[in-house]
């Protein structure tokens, strides 16, 4: 069984939600539990904030293509972009935080703003790969098997 469906629609911050629950529509029907699915949904969320901001550098700028193939295996989400290039490994990874070693200040100081979205994406995904040309543009693919929700 492979089932696909696309969406495709401007890249502004209105427009994330319907992008979430187009994504958590497809998980539902891959059999996904709800914890799972708000997983995707953050990837999504994450993933579509970035694609305004850096991608475009703004608002209204170009579109968002969203695409997930359910098959027998897993849960393919493709997004897609025609913004400017992105490389994952120019982002570092966030520091590493010991739990009840700091406090709320410490925390705050040493998490700055950009590159967790990446992160969360990275860990709650099975796979992610990221591509980048002049005539597709970016595409980010993320990948949830089915055995492993």
């Amino acid at each position: 069984m492979v089932d696909e469906r696309v969406l495709t629609v401007p890249g502004s911050y209105k427009e994330i939600r319907r992008i979430c629950e187009f994504v958590a529509a497809g998980a539902a029907q891959a059999g996904f539990d709800e914890t799972t699915i708000f997983h995707l949904e953050l990837c999504c969320d994450e993933a579509s904030t970035n694609i305004i901001e850096h991608a475009y550098g703004e608002e209204g700028v170009g579109n968002i293509v969203i695409r997930y193939r359910l098959s027998d295996d897993d849960f393919t989400i493709v997004m897609q972009d025609n913004g400017q290039a992105f490389d994952p490994g120019a982002v570092p990874p966030p520091p590493a935080i010991a739990k009840n070693e700091a406090s709320a200040e410490e925390l705050t100081s040493q998490l700055r703003i950009g590159g967790l979205g990446l992160h969360f994406i990275r860990n709650l995904m099975d796979e992610v790969h990221f591509t980048s040309d002049r005539r597709q543009g970016n595409q980010l693919i993320m990948i949830k098997k089915l055995n492993a929700s």
